[in-house]
């Protein structure tokens, strides 16, 4: 595994230095006033379903330290909003698909957020300076100027989306309703449907040599990666049989992640998801939990929310009820939670 993880952490190295990511320039012209921010390696593990799939390692900038510009235009950036569509667009595109029998691909943009251009203006004084990234230390006199967003900024989201759509409206694609990261398309009659959610692209069409050539036009662009027909996506799994014509949505792995966090993995399971006439109010309520409490209730609840949206409905007026209290989780509540599990 070390082994694996060194061997990306160059990969990436290599990527921003050849797309000209940062510009190596002397220490001493910089001013008082000039900042220089803290980068960190960010360590990933990439699965496809429940399968080991690669590591992946990303120079971030610790852009905590970054503000937001105000009315009096002190501040290191503009705007840091990107859309993405909801977990309803996604499927609908899948609902759409399996509906007209379309085929559905899965594409990633390598390094997405430095193919995005600066926003003009953005860092302190117009300038992102940063010393050598851990274990590639060098002469102290140097130091590095960020020419492209990199991971961590606030606004490389924003950038890399503005950067997206520009190449999807000279292909002629247009947005979905109020859905400004879901596109669709007509190609000599047929039609492509298309959601990224950052760099994660989902590709529909019926033909496929008019899909395929429309996704490799984009990863010839951007320098990503096919990843297959679509079999998983943001932590859910996608199963679809073409001859029936169905397409299942699941969370299993991501579902036991959740119970072997926190220690309910070989707990008999309930029949309904609270108990019966069970009435939570502001009485049960602590209005000093203590931190540990706290953070075990709020990160169970958060967990929850994030299947209500995806797969679990059935979860949802629990998840509804149990939101309410997050700031202030008494005994009944976590109770009520683990009941859940």
């Amino acid at each position: 595994m070390r082994t694996e993880w060194i061997k990306s952490q160059g990969h990436e190295m290599q990527g921003l230095w050849s797309r000209g990511v940062f510009q190596k320039v002397l220490r001493t012209p910089l001013t008082p006033q000039d900042k220089v921010f803290i980068t960190r390696f960010h360590y990933t593990i990439k699965r496809k379903g429940v399968k080991f799939d690669k590591c992946t390692v990303r120079l971030v900038v610790q852009g905590q330290h970054l503000k937001r510009k105000g009315a009096d235009g002190v501040g290191d950036y503009h705007d840091a909003f990107s859309p993405v569509p909801a977990a309803s667009g996604f499927r609908t595109i899948l609902s759409l698909a399996t509906q007209l029998d379309m085929f559905t691909d899965h594409a990633d943009i390598s390094q997405a957020f430095v193919h995005g251009e600066l926003p003009p203006g953005d860092g302190h004084t117009g300038n992102v300076y940063f010393p050598s990234a851990p274990g590639y230390e060098e002469d102290s006199r140097y130091i590095y100027r960020l020419l492209k967003p990199l991971y961590g900024m606030p606004s490389a989201a924003r950038a890399w989306h503005t950067t997206m759509s520009a190449f999807l409206e000279r292909e002629v694609c247009e947005t979905v309703g109020f859905e400004k990261s879901m596109w669709r398309v007509v190609i000599d009659g047929h039609r492509i449907l298309l959601g990224a959610h950052i760099d994660d692209f989902v590709i529909a069409c019926a033909n496929w040599p008019i899909l395929d050539a429309f996704r490799m036009r984009l990863l010839e662009a951007y320098e990503g990666t096919y990843e297959g027909l679509l079999e998983q996506q943001l932590g859910y799994e996608i199963a679809r049989v073409y001859v029936a014509g169905t397409t299942s949505l699941s969370q299993k792995h991501y579902a036991e992640d959740i119970l072997q966090l926190y220690g309910f993995w070989d707990i008999l399971p309930r029949n309904t998801p609270m108990q019966p006439n069970t009435r939570l109010s502001k009485d049960d309520c602590d209005p000093n939990p203590k931190p540990d409490f706290h953070r075990r209730y709020r990160g169970i609840v958060g967990s929850l929310g994030y299947l209500v949206t995806m797969t679990r409905p059935d979860l949802a007026w629990s998840y509804s009820e149990l939101s309410k209290s997050v700031q202030f989780p008494g005994i009944a509540h976590m109770k009520a939670v683990e009941h859940v599990l």
